[in-house]
């Protein structure tokens, strides 16, 4: 199966579905920005910390795997030179809009995270990745490329999954609001997932979701050769799971 392919789709529907991570800022939060006053999510409900994001004016920032029209288009506002890369298209269409309706410069690139050969090393200051690595099967490609096209005295601002939230079936906590464990980590919806409901997923537009071990998420940001100088935990506002455990990790890493 062609992963980056069918996210592709995936994410392109989930535009048209109206998924919450596809729809764009308002003129009021970009009005803000440009003010300097402003937030952004690497997870779904705690806004980033204040000092994990530097004074952006003049910074050259990878919006990476990051579409939808939210952050890109936020720190273009309060200044930085913002290049947003995503695997999807309807999700960079997005970001244009926004551009388009506030007269903000955004450069938008299709591609895939694991793979950011399209830019030299050392390009960018400061790294904005999301909770997106769960749709790819790879994360420490992403890693390396991370550290190889950040400057130094850089830093990525990460949102993930916390490996747990996988373990559980899936159809379980949402018909009958149960958590049994079934899966080991890491998960992989392609290879656990029967034919018949991957072609729901296709047909839905639903994006294939892969868990990785801590190990490759925060072990593997080291390996890559980052400190990681900041951490916090966030939850779903809907998941079962998270009245008991947090469901997302976020890292501040550090290229030295």
């Amino acid at each position: 199966m062609d992963i980056r392919s069918f996210n592709r789709e995936a994410w392109d529907k989930q535009v048209e579905s109206g998924n919450p991570w596809t729809l764009p800022v308002s003129p009021e939060v970009i009005a803000a920005a440009r003010r300097g006053e402003f937030s952004v999510l690497l997870t779904e409900q705690k806004p980033v910390p204040d000092d994990w994001i530097p004074s952006v004016k003049g910074l050259d920032i990878l919006c990476l795997a990051s579409g939808g029209g939210q952050q890109a288009p936020i720190f273009a506002a309060a200044g930085a030179n913002v290049t947003v890369l995503d695997n999807s298209p309807r999700q960079l269409e997005r970001d244009r809009l926004v551009a388009h309706r506030e007269g903000l410069q955004l450069i938008t690139i299709e591609g895939d995270m694991r793979d950011l050969s399209i830019f030299s090393n050392e390009t960018f200051d400061f790294i904005f990745h999301p909770v997106s690595n769960v749709f790819c099967p790879d994360v420490l490609p992403v890693w390396k490329e991370s550290y190889r096209v950040l400057k130094y005295g850089g830093t990525l601002v990460t949102g993930m999954m916390n490996p747990v939230y996988y373990i559980f079936d899936f159809a379980e906590m949402e018909e009958k609001g149960e958590l049994k464990v079934r899966y080991p980590v890491p998960y992989s919806d392609s290879e656990s997932l029967p034919p018949e409901k991957l072609e729901e997923y296709r047909r839905t537009g639903t994006p294939l979701e892969f868990s990785h071990t801590l190990t490759d998420l925060i072990g593997g940001q080291c390996d890559a050769g980052f400190h990681i100088i900041g951490f916090y935990e966030d939850r779903h506002t809907d998941a079962l799971l998270s009245k008991y455990h947090p469901t997302y990790i976020a890292t501040r890493s550090l290229k030295e």
